[in-house]
């Protein structure tokens, strides 16, 4: 939850305060840049982490550098000083998103792993949902978001703490290069680029798209408010079929309803009633892909391999975040339904793949 947490409280929340500035479009982008960084330095170096210092202890370093990261921000007068703090969050955002997926997997029994999995999703859903969220509340001027932010990350650190908690063990970390671990999880690294693809293009352009035809804006911010409920609410009713049937299956299944969900796409925004409908089980359906293929990994991979395939999980969900709103809004400027157009053929292509690779993680 913290990991998605400062993602969509700081992606936004800082470009607003470097814009009133006077930083110009370029040097915003640059600083968002260094996020990218710090999650390309800390994946190669993670395995070897998590095995020195213990998931635990790691997680509780990551929260405390957000924290005090976040915290930071309003009082670093030197605009430059942000670019080395956007690298702190990006190394402390990406040990979060590695170690926590690893320790919950560690710890799963098959006959819960999916349910486990779903509830872990769903948390990461909340996290992403919260950042604009507080946004709203709080508005994006003065230190009162980036200390609202540290303060909901170090409240998370007290849970990890807790000696009721227990932690997994690993004794050793597995070394190899970032193609390796492709090599090894193709389908589940594609699935995580997916899905963050979607997700930011969504963020980005979901709500333009439905002013382009017709809604009212207020009405149409509501959209990926809908479509994140339903993220959250329908993955454990998924995790619970993961559970009890194939799951390979499941994932194609998940695949093919995502993409004729976002096919009608344009017919559905003609009603309220059933675009909300429509993005609420559409939402649910697509990160659903998502918490049975992390199943899968966590099914099939243990130890130091584990660790290794979910950091560079970590750099292909970088680039998903850089490929959708760059493909979406291409796509936009080619057709009035270029998003859905766009989100249709990402998951049909997924699909295609899960079908060709049915023998693969």
């Amino acid at each position: 939850m913290v990991f998605g947490l400062t993602y969509s409280l700081s992606a936004p929340l800082i470009a607003f305060d470097l814009a009133a500035r006077g930083l110009s479009e370029a040097l915003i982008g640059a600083n968002a840049a260094m996020h990218a960084v710090g999650v390309l330095v800390t994946a190669v170096a993670l395995p070897r982490m998590v095995a020195t210092l213990g998931p635990r202890r790691l997680i509780l370093m990551s929260i405390g550098l957000s924290a005090l990261t976040l915290a930071a921000f309003p009082v670093m007068p030197a605009v430059w000083l942000w670019f080395v703090l956007r690298l702190f969050l990006g190394m402390a955002a990406e040990a979060l998103f590695v170690t926590s997926e690893t320790w919950i997997n560690a710890l799963s029994t098959e006959k819960t792993r999916a349910r486990s999995m779903a509830a872990y999703t769903a948390a990461l859903s909340v996290g992403l949902a919260l950042g604009p969220l507080i946004l709203s509340l709080v508005g994006t001027e003065g230190a009162a978001p980036y200390l609202l932010g540290a303060g909901v990350a170090l409240t998370a650190a007290v849970f990890v703490a807790s000696p009721r908690v227990t932690a997994p063990h690993f004794d050793e970390p597995t070394i190899g290069n970032p193609v390796h671990f492709v090599r090894l999880a193709p389908l589940a690294l594609s699935a995580t680029m997916l899905n963050a693809a979607i997700e930011t293009a969504g963020l980005s352009f979901l709500a333009l798209y439905a002013v382009g035809l017709g809604w009212a804006e207020e009405h149409a911010t509501r959209l990926m408010s809908v479509m994140m409920i339903g993220a959250i609410l329908l993955q454990l009713p998924i995790g619970w079929l993961g559970d009890n049937m194939d799951r390979r299956r499941l994932v194609i299944l998940l695949a093919l309803v995502s993409a004729v969900g976002a096919a009608v796409w344009p017919l559905a925004l003609g009603s309220a009633i059933a675009t909300y409908a429509l993005l609420f089980v559409w939402g649910g359906a697509f990160v659903g892909i998502y918490t049975i293929m992390i199943t899968l990994v966590g099914s099939r991979f243990k130890g130091g391999d584990l660790v290794g395939i979910y950091a560079v999980s970590g750099l292909f969900w970088g680039l998903g975040a850089l490929v959708g709103p760059l493909g979406a809004g291409f796509a936009m400027q080619v057709h009035p339904h270029g998003l859905a157009v766009f989100a249709t053929l990402a998951c049909a292509l997924f699909a295609a793949a899960a079908w060709r690779l049915r023998g693969s993680a």
